[in-house]
């Protein structure tokens, strides 16, 4: 996918945002949820509803203690979501992991025990094992964060629907990287919903509260 397409993608999501406002400018609690049957729970969700099959990635990467894990078989909670991030990004990485961690510490203990974070790095090149568990713990020491090759990297991105557009120079010498921000959240192996940057604390604590009410592992 293309730096345009990633640019597009934002502007309509921007777009989607600001019809929900305009078209709920008298509620009090955000969007008002989308229907999805998951399993044999029926659960209202503030994300996007996935139906398209994707399901967590089977190829082994490293670790933040250097160990290999597969998220298809290694990854340990009824409920996963996945994100690709890097430790360096400036902006909309820090707000979705954060985001992340905030919805985990307001939710029950239940919840809590049932939703797993994996964090995939897309700048293998500065982010070693190390650099990754120093980077995560700011958030919350549980999530898993892992790394692999480039290729292996952008395979993954690929077959989850994330977009990777290389990096782009900065004005200090260094680089960004271009790449899609969605969290994706797996029910057991499959995808069953997406969230993007625009999403609040409070609707993401909803909708993990749905997935672990149904999730099973």
């Amino acid at each position: 996918m293309t730096a345009q397409a990633v640019q597009a993608r934002t502007v309509v999501t921007a777009l989607l945002a600001l019809a929900v406002l305009l078209g709920c400018s008298g509620c009090a609690g955000g969007t008002a949820g989308t229907d999805v049957a998951l399993g044999s729970g029926h659960a209202r969700l503030h994300g996007t509803p996935l139906h398209n099959g994707v399901r967590l990635p089977a190829e082994s990467f490293t670790d933040a203690r250097g160990a290999s894990f597969a998220p298809a078989t290694d990854a340990d909670r009824p409920v996963t979501l996945v994100f690709f991030g890097y430790s360096h990004c400036p902006d909309l990485c820090n707000v979705v992991l954060a985001n992340v961690a905030a919805a985990l510490r307001g939710a029950t203990p239940a919840v809590r025990k049932k939703v797993g974070l994996v964090f995939v790095t897309t700048d293998p090149r500065r982010d070693t094992p190390s650099v990754i568990r120093k980077y995560l713990g700011r958030f919350d020491p549980s999530f898993v964060g892992l790394t692999a090759s480039l290729p292996k990297i952008r395979r993954a991105m690929n077959d989850l629907h994330i977009a990777y557009d290389g990096t782009k120079r900065t004005a200090g010498g260094g680089y960004e990287v271009v790449h899609g921000t969605q969290l994706t959240g797996f029910v057991g192996t499959h995808a069953r919903v997406e969230w993007d940057q625009l999403t609040t604390v409070a609707d993401l604590r909803s909708d993990l509260t749905e997935l672990a009410a149904v999730g099973r592992r």
